[in-house]
């Protein structure tokens, strides 16, 4: 969408030729012929080309005109033979860049300014497989398309379309994109299980670690002195207690005979 009037240079040797670029729109042809308005940006120029696309903003037909400046001299219109519509437009195909992040595939398009559309299609490069097609509304920016398949190639091409003019681009030249199969490794993945295990264990033993400490903090165990533990069975002590106290019945009378016999 970017419109470039050319022309051939006149040529005067050591002088610098100006160039004046007007045009009409299509109700300055039909209702007031004799008023041509000058380009916002070539009016006047040095080189033979003019950058005409802030002037033709409208989809109808432009008459555009040039003339040649040396001093006080100046030559003749020339016109364009056939008025220009911008719907007539050539639309070429958009860079892009392809990229892919770990599975995901991306894609970056050119930024060709705010009238362009894009229409993104992409599929997995087997037999029968399906077209999807993605629009995006902005170029210059990555956008995520799909998750690809380990070891498939997966393909992109792109065409743009504007509202404006109701037309669109052919589409660009197909890239496909691969991901390799990745397996992890024996060995690392050996690795990753001891680890496993051993932080496993090591949590299980913080656990039960914790719980003895919770355990005595909350319900500590009590401990009887050695004095009142029982060492021997019930029947022993009470056969001991006996034989004590029959000694000392024995041990009694004999100290009351001999108080008797004394006195």
């Amino acid at each position: 969408m970017k419109h470039v009037l050319t022309w051939s240079p006149v040529i005067v040797p050591e002088e610098i030729i100006h160039y004046s670029v007007e045009y009409q729109g299509e109700y300055e042809s039909l209702y007031m012929s004799h008023i041509w308005i000058p380009s916002s940006w070539c009016s006047p120029t040095q080189g033979p080309e003019c950058d005409i696309t802030d002037d033709i903003t409208a989809t109808v037909p432009y008459s555009l005109r040039v003339r040649a400046t040396l001093g006080s001299l100046t030559s003749a219109w020339s016109t364009l033979k056939h008025p220009f519509n911008r719907n007539s437009t050539i639309l070429t195909p958009p860079g892009m860049e392809i990229t892919k992040d770990g599975f995901h595939l991306v894609i970056k398009l050119e930024d060709l300014g705010p009238q362009f559309e894009f229409f993104v299609a992409y599929w997995k490069r087997e037999p029968g497989a399906k077209e999807h097609v993605k629009m995006v509304r902005r170029g210059g920016i990555p956008v995520h398309l799909e998750t690809m398949e380990p070891g498939a190639a997966h393909c992109v091409k792109v065409r743009t379309f504007v509202k404006a003019i109701g037309r669109h681009s052919a589409f660009s030249q197909t890239e496909c994109v691969k991901v390799q199969g990745e397996t992890l490794p024996l060995a690392l993945a050996l690795l990753s299980f001891v680890g496993f295990m051993l932080i496993l264990v090591v949590v299980l033993l913080s656990i039960w670690k914790m719980g003895r400490l919770l355990q005595h903090s909350c319900c500590p165990v009590v401990m009887l002195p050695d004095t009142l533990k029982i060492t021997s069975s019930p029947q022993k002590l009470i056969s001991c207690r006996r034989e004590e106290v029959e000694a000392c019945v024995a041990a009694g009378l004999s100290s009351e005979e001999l108080l008797r016999a004394w006195i």
